[in-house]
């Protein structure tokens, strides 16, 4: 099926390398400014580069987020990367706004005494928890790439489908509910393991997209 893909774009994304990454897989998308630019939208990347407060006004901003509730609460697709991930959920320690709440749960600071550097910056390997539409039970311990001070806490423990080692814990690294999920990693800077997982995304949608338990 032919698939009209929007990357939402509130001044907090790299929009470059997800275009680009798109590319790579022979899939356009659509800059989403304003609710306008949802029409005929099948799916959604919602990405974030920078802190929760400036991003969540950005957002607020455009217009979109109570357009963004309804897609959450239609269980329309939406997969958000690295911030993106984090503004699903109700809270975060970085700033007192509240998130978009399509997640149960906060986001948390890094602990400090872990004996790992602030931010988290790097390659780390997945553990997966559960199946997703980005994971493949071929590929249980994929490497990508980190760049965050900040990891949620998923309040049902059901949506955590994956996570990677810090210090001696593991954090959040995927997260999934229906057709809403998130990577708190960049795949589309994760060489072709990442590139493997949107992928496997598309594939999904094209599919039929159906929800993840």
């Amino acid at each position: 099926m032919s698939l009209n893909l929007g990357l939402i774009d509130y001044g907090m994304g790299n929009l470059h390398s997800v275009e680009k990454c798109l590319e790579r897989l022979d899939q356009d998308c659509s800059l989403i400014h304003n609710a306008e630019d949802l029409e005929g939208v099948d799916a959604l990347i919602l990405p974030g580069v920078g802190a929760f407060d400036p991003a969540m006004a950005n957002l607020s901003a455009t217009g979109l987020v109570p357009h963004l509730l309804r897609w959450g609460q239609e269980d329309r697709p939406l997969l958000g990367i690295c911030l993106g991930l984090q503004l699903l959920f109700e809270q975060s320690d970085e700033g007192s706004d509240p998130g978009l709440g399509l997640l149960g749960g906060r986001v948390s600071r890094l602990p400090s005494n872990r004996g790992e550097r602030i931010p988290h910056m790097g390659w780390a390997p997945l553990k997966h928890h559960g199946s997703c539409p980005l994971l493949s039970s071929d590929a249980p311990s994929e490497w990508v790439y980190f760049v965050h001070s900040y990891a949620a806490v998923p309040s049902d423990r059901n949506d955590l489908k994956a996570s990677a080692p810090f210090g001696d814990q593991e954090v959040t690294a995927v997260v999934w509910r229906g057709r809403v999920g998130a990577c708190q990693f960049h795949p589309e800077k994760s060489s072709d393991a990442g590139e493997e997982m949107l992928k496997r995304w598309l594939t999904w949608l094209r599919n039929g997209a159906e929800p993840c338990p």
